[in-house]
């Protein structure tokens, strides 16, 4: 791991230098945007994507938080009965892959069904069966959700169409997975404005549904958070909606207001054919992103030019001008 340098003197921390910032220019509308994984993007600040699960300085903070999110709310995890070979399906693929991207902290071995996983990072060294559930010490995708910092959510194939049948996801951003579960993935998608009328998700369905076993592909979206918030779901809704009311006239606005961006994976799991849905939560504040010069201008930028139906459902509508002008500097 390296940090970035702008201008050949300034050297960022790895929060910044390793930041996804997902503007290729200065304005932003829906689209598939997707690309096949494992590709390097080089920024002005450093780079990012070359590998699968990323693991950074918030990884044992993270999965505590989930934890704890877990244990307040059960139904951030749901599994449909017909999903276990796919939950499964996951845990052989990832875990071989989470070892081969991290082999000073991480190792998996595997003989037929018998597996070992050490993980340093958690003083953990687990012997498991694939397929057994009593061989793990919880069920078996809170396992692999806390090994991984991303959420996780398990598209079953049917009828033509993509449902969502399976996951475990605490950091929603402004969606609820318990209410989502069981639904179509063009349902799921039902409320974001402008991606029905120009076929988006349609579009997004269809190149999931032509997934082959093993490819991998991923996309970023994006949205806006006050203070570093991960659990932005329906339920805590009560929790942190007062903050967007409040944030725009807050002299603390550039610190307490983050950039949201999710690096979303998919997977056509080998297996069970489940498409496997990773979302990967990276939060960085404005005062960071004000580190980097080219990333301040064109959030400052984008923001302002985001018609208002976009920014309503983002979330962001009552302090994204006070954002982008502390950003442009009016």
């Amino acid at each position: 791991m390296s940090s970035g340098v702008i201008d050949g003197t300034a050297v960022l921390p790895e929060r910044i230098s390793r930041f996804p910032f997902p503007f290729p220019s200065d304005s932003y509308r829906y689209s598939t945007n997707v690309e096949p994984a494992l590709k390097t993007v080089v920024t002005e600040a450093g780079a990012w994507g070359g590998r699968l699960l990323d693991i950074d300085e918030h990884y044992c903070h993270e999965l505590t938080e989930r934890d704890a999110v877990l244990t307040r709310d059960p139904t951030r995890l749901q599994v449909l009965p017909h999903m276990r070979p796919a939950v499964w399906d996951a845990i052989s693929t990832l875990l071989p892959i989470m070892a081969a991207e991290h082999p000073d902290a991480m190792s998996f071995d595997r003989d037929g069904n018998a597996c070992r996983w050490q993980n340093t990072l958690q003083d953990l060294d687990l012997e498991f069966t694939l397929g057994d559930d009593g061989s793990l010490p919880v069920e078996p995708l809170r396992f692999l959700g806390s090994q991984i910092q991303d959420d996780i959510a398990l598209l079953d194939q049917r009828e033509g169409a993509l449902w969502l049948d399976a996951g475990l996801v605490t950091f929603a951003a402004d969606w609820s997975f318990g209410f989502d579960v069981g639904m179509k993935f063009l349902e799921v998608h039902g409320p974001v404005p402008r991606v029905h009328q120009e076929q988006i998700i349609t579009r997004a369905q269809q190149f999931l549904l032509r997934l082959q076993p093993g490819e991998k592909y991923r996309r970023a979206n994006w949205t806006m958070t006050v203070d570093r918030r991960l659990d932005t779901s329906t339920e805590t809704y009560p929790q942190w909606a007062r903050d967007r009311a409040t944030v725009a006239g807050d002299p603390a606005l550039p610190d307490r207001l983050h950039l949201r961006v999710e690096v979303q994976h998919l997977i056509r799991l080998p297996h069970s054919g489940a498409v496997l849905f990773l979302v990967r939560t990276h939060l960085l504040s404005l005062s960071d992103i004000a580190r980097v010069p080219a990333w301040r201008e064109r959030l400052g930028r984008v923001l302002a030019e985001l018609p208002e139906d976009m920014a309503e459902y983002k979330g962001i509508s009552r302090y994204r001008s006070a954002a982008s002008a502390w950003l442009l500097g009016t």
